[in-house]
């Protein structure tokens, strides 16, 4: 059975899309706009062996998100694995935050997490084959960063709902848990101090994608089949 990952063109969503791929998931590429790079992950998938389609739709909006999904499965069964990993970042001091801001990061970061697997549970508990939900926070959901009031609102609220939604889904064999990133080299990191960042991190270096999306694959593994409802910082000890 196949697993969506959101915003899968590059970064950590095209790290989780390939070593989900290479442990045997049929993949399903999220994007919003970036067809060249949701296209080249896919042919990067399939150029392992691996099995790969695209799924364009913004998950900040919600009509979209469920006309796609819906037909999506609707054709192709339902999924077995959803990670909802699709995000931004609108930084600023929260005096003179702008409505945008906040309601760009809230939508895209936050509300999706609604927005996707509203339409995708249900098929996953009638198809009676467990499955494995994660979703990607952040440790500024934890402890908070400047200039990151927004960010920081949305992160933790996924990491409140993925609580939730691990205890309604337990019974159905349905794992929902989070995995929570510190600094990570990409597009998203690219604009800061490397090196002040690195001042703030225990073990001195920013972490990469594939340090994420392996914790990733290690709870869609058989191994983690006991663990629902957690987060699980990748930060280089930063909390």
């Amino acid at each position: 059975m196949r697993t969506l990952v959101t915003g899968a063109s590059r970064g950590i969503g095209r790290a989780i899309a390939l070593d989900l791929a290479r442990s045997g998931h049929p993949v399903v590429i999220n994007y919003r706009e970036r067809h060249e790079d949701a296209d080249e992950t896919a042919e990067l998938i399939r150029s392992e062996g691996g099995q790969a389609t695209l799924l364009p739709f913004d998950v900040s909006d919600r009509s979209a998100t469920l006309a796609a999904i819906s037909e999506d499965i609707k054709k192709n069964g339902p999924y077995y694995g959803v990670v909802c990993n699709a995000g931004l970042r609108r930084d600023s001091a929260f005096p003179a935050m702008a409505d945008s801001a906040w309601d760009d990061v809230i939508g895209t970061n936050l509300d999706s997490f609604y927005n996707v697997l509203k339409p995708c549970t249900m098929p996953m508990i009638r198809a009676k084959s467990g499955g494995r939900i994660v979703s990607i926070t952040s440790t500024a959901g934890s402890v908070g960063v400047r200039g990151q009031v927004n960010y920081s609102a949305s992160k933790a609220g996924i990491i409140g709902a993925t609580r939730s939604l691990a205890l309604e889904l337990a019974k159905r064999k349905i794992t929902v848990n989070a995995v929570a990133p510190g600094f990570i080299e990409t597009e998203m990191t690219q604009d800061l101090d490397s090196e002040a960042v690195r001042q703030i991190i225990p073990m001195q270096r920013i972490g990469k994608p594939e340090e994420v999306s392996g914790t990733v694959v290690f709870l869609f593994s058989k191994k983690a089949a006991y663990m629902t409802g957690q987060t699980l910082s990748v930060n280089g000890g930063v909390a």
